[in-house]
């Protein structure tokens, strides 16, 4: 097959999202209520609030509002949303967790942390794809089986240029929680769905970046794919220029735990610092039998991916990047909260500029996408196995000690797909 072929760098995909993406609708307020206080002269409880960290970018005026259990419900909201003058809400999750993000002061926010029913009031924060820039170059593309696919179905090097596979995985769905797909491509199918779209940009799950496209063609690509029928449905949370804010990508995780059909895996190739709120809507969807894959990242020091949500998550399977000669991506975290490592160094995929379009990008994003095609085998040969079952048996069938790196690379394991679950 002929396409337009080009190639670039993409950095192990960290987080994404921009604040200016949330739709946003207004809210009744209780501003005589507000006014009779401020005249009274009464100050009005206040809670303590998580503020975002010093080297996380605030959304302005954004907050992510976590209700106890109990409180759970949209009856809460209201009386909730009497407490502030003026907010503006944006998302409401239910599923993955309970609660609302909306734009409002930081006094209304502490007003609504002071109150029983909420568990934290969290300020929002921009994550940013490390992404280079769109890549440029055609060529033909290669008849042969990608080095990637190549290497995970063998334990040892020389590669042979082959992929050998026992299933396609046809009954189970993949959730790219990303930059959206372009549903149209050869490499698809057919089979490439638009769920939701979290960005308020009226482009409705189409991609207009590349790297959700890129992800969904490791995935489940014709080509390029490790489950070659697996079903991709796009759940877009990240804009054109891949960023979003924390609050729509939780919506996007919401969505998911509540209209998932199983078997299924969810792909996180984004992360960002540590954040309470996007953990807990991770593990919730875990809980609700979804398996997660995330992104180990680029190297960031000594606590690498622990200090990445949602990668620092145990339940969830955290990728790092290798290439074609073993060794660790000089770009990828590594240590003890990654999983394995999975093939991230010029992966050639589809890509968003047209039905036919590939590119070659680099990055944890690819191996992590490597991982969920697996996780789709996985569940094609065992459907019922829970998360954790399914994240013990690639751990425990990754390809030992065969991984180079300085300092050594921890954990030394390789993503493998012929084991017979």
């Amino acid at each position: 097959m002929s396409a337009t072929r080009r190639s670039a760098r993409l950095l192990p995909c960290a987080g994404l999202l921009a604040a200016a993406l949330l739709p946003i609708a207004p809210l009744a307020t209780a501003a005589a209520t507000a006014a009779s206080d401020a005249s009274a002269g009464s100050a009005a409880p206040a809670g303590k609030l998580q503020f975002a960290g010093p080297a996380e970018a605030a959304v302005p005026d954004g907050w992510i509002v976590v209700l106890k259990e109990p409180a759970a419900g949209t009856r809460t909201l209201p009386d909730l949303l009497a407490k502030t003058d003026g907010a503006r809400l944006g998302h409401v999750y239910a599923a993955a967790l309970h609660g609302f993000s909306a734009r409002m002061s930081p006094r209304q926010a502490a007003r609504l942390a002071a109150d029983p029913r909420v568990a934290r009031v969290q300020q929002d924060t921009v994550l940013t794809l490390d992404a280079a820039a769109a890549p440029t170059g055609p060529s033909a593309v290669q008849p042969d089986a990608p080095w990637g696919l190549d290497r995970i179905d063998q334990r040892a090097l020389p590669l042979s240029t082959t992929y050998t596979y026992r299933t396609t995985a046809p009954g189970v769905r993949v959730y790219v929680i990303d930059t959206g797909l372009r549903t149209t491509h050869t490499q698809f199918g057919g089979r490439a769905a638009v769920g939701t779209d979290t960005v308020g940009d009226g482009r409705n799950g189409i991609d207009c970046n590349g790297h959700g496209t890129h992800v969904g063609g490791i995935v489940a690509g014709s080509d390029y794919g490790v489950a070659k029928e697996a079903r991709l449905v796009a759940v877009r949370v990240l804009n054109c220029q891949g960023s979003a804010a924390t609050s729509g990508v939780i919506a996007g995780v919401d969505w998911v735990t509540a209209n998932a059909v199983r078997p299924a895996v969810a792909n996180m190739s984004l992360g960002g610092a540590a954040n309470t709120a996007l953990d807990a809507a991770v593990r919730g969807s875990i809980r609700a039998g979804i398996t997660y894959t995330a992104a180990a990242g680029g190297f960031a020091g000594p606590d690498g991916a622990c200090a990445n949500s949602p990668a620092r998550l145990p339940e969830i399977i955290t990728v790092g990047a290798s290439d074609s000669l073993d060794r660790r991506a000089s770009s990828s975290n590594h240590g003890q909260c990654v999983a394995l490592f999975a093939p991230g160094v010029a992966i050639p995929s589809a890509w968003k500029d047209g039905d036919t379009a590939t590119a070659t990008l680099s990055g944890t994003s690819a191996a992590t996408a490597h991982t969920s095609g697996a996780a789709a085998l996985h569940l094609a040969v065992r459907p019922g196995d829970t998360p954790a079952q399914v994240k013990q048996a690639l751990v425990a069938n990754a390809t030992a000690g065969v991984l180079q790196g300085s300092p050594p690379v921890v954990p030394n394991r390789l993503l493998y797909t012929l084991y017979r679950p």
